[in-house]
């Protein structure tokens, strides 16, 4: 089986686990396939911030907390990410972020986020212009009133929670 593994490597996760459900299967133990395992709890979200900006690292905080998985990327020109992931100017806050299909910008809540994974809207993302005091990393003795925007490619929006 070592053989094998070194010289054919998987060329897909697919591959891999079959690979591994063999060499396992091989050792007597009993496991469930990876079709009948129940779905991870944890979601890979890619974070793009300024290195030096404090509330987006509160923010990634706030967000492993409930159980993403972050890659964060500092970046110094966060506008060109803006503009390549089509952020519509009025929705802009400080640092952005990309859940599989979806955009987050700025101090978006995780439930708001996890809500929009179950729920599956046919939209680009989700934003929450501003820095308003006392969303997730913006955390403080204020609690502004704030909205969750979930908006299209063609840069409408509606609101999709309320805070």
């Amino acid at each position: 089986m070592t053989d094998f593994l070194q010289s054919q490597p998987p060329r897909s996760r697919r591959d891999f686990l079959r690979v591994l459900g063999i060499a396992i299967g091989t050792s007597g133990l009993r496991v469930r396939t990876a079709s009948a395992l129940p779905a991870s709890p944890l979601r890979a979200i890619t974070v793009y911030k300024d290195p030096d900006c404090g509330c987006c690292a509160e923010w990634v905080k706030h967000i492993r907390k409930a159980g993403f998985i972050t890659t964060v990327n500092d970046m110094r020109d966060m506008e060109s990410v803006k503009r390549a992931m089509g952020v519509p100017k009025t929705l802009e806050s400080c640092h952005t972020a990309r859940i599989g299909s979806y955009i987050i910008e700025g101090h978006v809540p995780a439930d708001v986020i996890i809500k929009m994974l179950t729920e599956k809207p046919d939209a680009l993302g989700l934003a929450v212009p501003g820095m308003p005091m006392g969303s997730p990393g913006m955390e403080g003795a204020r609690l502004d009133r704030y909205n969750v925007m979930l908006f299209d490619k063609a840069g409408a929006s509606r609101i999709y929670a309320s805070r």
